[in-house]
């Protein structure tokens, strides 16, 4: 069965991966909530395909926030759909080569509403507590 499916597009349509968010749909501003299997990403969209990333290994790195490129998102192999910024069910590649676990959730936040800026950049924890409440408060006090 999987034979007849020739290009990653077509995989893609197969599986079911549902609304991914694409580099040509996002503009500059814009922010890409990620959660992973292990970690929480922001990614603001900037310019010229690039982005400003915070939270899970760059946080652990004591990296964030870092501007870099996304190659695009796998499924943890070599095959990259580089159209692609985040995915539910795959794993996005940075321009760092440094690959984050398998997508749970993918939340596209426009930039700006009206021409007028309506997001402040929010540090892990805060970003954490805001999705977990106080699950993740009582975690982290522990």
């Amino acid at each position: 069965m999987i034979g007849r499916f020739r290009t990653v597009n077509a995989i893609l349509d197969q599986v079911g991966v549902s609304q991914p968010a694409t580099k040509r749909e996002l503009g500059s501003g814009d922010y890409v909530v990620v959660m992973t299997e292990n970690s929480v990403y922001s990614i603001q969209v900037l310019e010229n395909s690039t982005y400003l990333v915070r939270g899970g290994w760059f946080d652990r790195q004591h990296m964030s926030p870092v501007r870099l490129s996304i190659a695009g998102c796998t499924w943890g192999g070599s095959v990259i759909k580089n159209d692609i910024v985040a995915a539910c069910g795959l794993h996005i590649e940075f321009g760092n080569r440094v690959l984050t676990s398998r997508v749970r959730e993918v939340l596209v936040i426009r930039g700006s509403v009206m021409g007028r800026e309506s997001l402040r950049p929010v540090h892990s924890p805060e970003l954490l507590a805001g999705c977990y409440g106080e699950r993740w408060e009582s975690v982290s006090a522990a």
